[in-house]
């Protein structure tokens, strides 16, 4: 079995209009330097059984093609702040592969079938510091289609990820994300009413 890639998603979503201008990172602790935006442009499927196997076990299933991270994603429960998500190269062809079809079997060994197609055009910045990436900032603008519904959906969003150069500390991550809401806020942007681009996508 092919081993997957594994990261610990720690993030925060924000809903924001279109014409909303970015924030400003100054007041950032331990922030020293932004990067140029880099564009990326997503395209991803979503999959689950005809009951919703997946999504009741807190689970999300995706084929990503765009940018450094492309390829089969398994998005496990939420535990605590974080969410850890596997990663496998995209292969050939659009078939499940047998690594990432074994790692959902934890949940279901029923037939996956298309649920949510979402297209993101998505510019990333690098907040880094003395020790390197503190966090990822992307703006996204979204266009969702619920498969199963033949509905379409359009939206913005920002996210901010913590990078390997974050405060690992629980006081540290929350002076952090402090910080970033009330940069957010200043910008006009707001709490995401959404856990995430699948459940919106899906009308949740």
């Amino acid at each position: 079995m092919t081993e997957p890639s594994r990261t610990v998603e720690v993030e925060r979503k924000y809903d924001v209009d279109l014409e909303t201008p970015l924030p400003r990172w100054d007041a950032i602790p331990g922030v020293d330097a932004v990067t140029s935006g880099e564009v990326r442009v997503l395209d991803a499927r979503y999959f689950d059984t005809a009951d919703g196997a997946l999504s009741q076990g807190g689970v999300a299933l995706r084929r990503r093609t765009g940018g450094p991270d492309e390829g089969w994603h398994v998005k496990g429960p939420r535990r605590g702040d974080g969410r850890l998500e596997l990663g496998w190269p995209l292969g050939e062809g659009d078939e499940l592969p047998s690594a990432v079809a074994e790692t959902v079997s934890e949940w279901t060994s029923a037939p996956l079938t298309p649920l949510a197609r979402i297209e993101n055009d998505r510019t990333a910045y690098l907040l880094t510091g003395p020790g390197g990436i503190v966090a990822e900032f992307v703006d996204d603008r979204v266009r969702a289609t619920d498969l199963r519904q033949n509905v379409q959906r359009e939206w913005r969003e920002w996210e901010m990820e913590l990078g390997p150069a974050a405060p690992s500390d629980d006081a540290g991550r929350t002076r952090f994300f402090d910080a970033v809401e009330q940069a957010v806020l200043a910008a006009g942007g707001r709490e995401s009413a959404s856990g995430s681009k699948l459940a919106r996508a899906l009308g949740f």
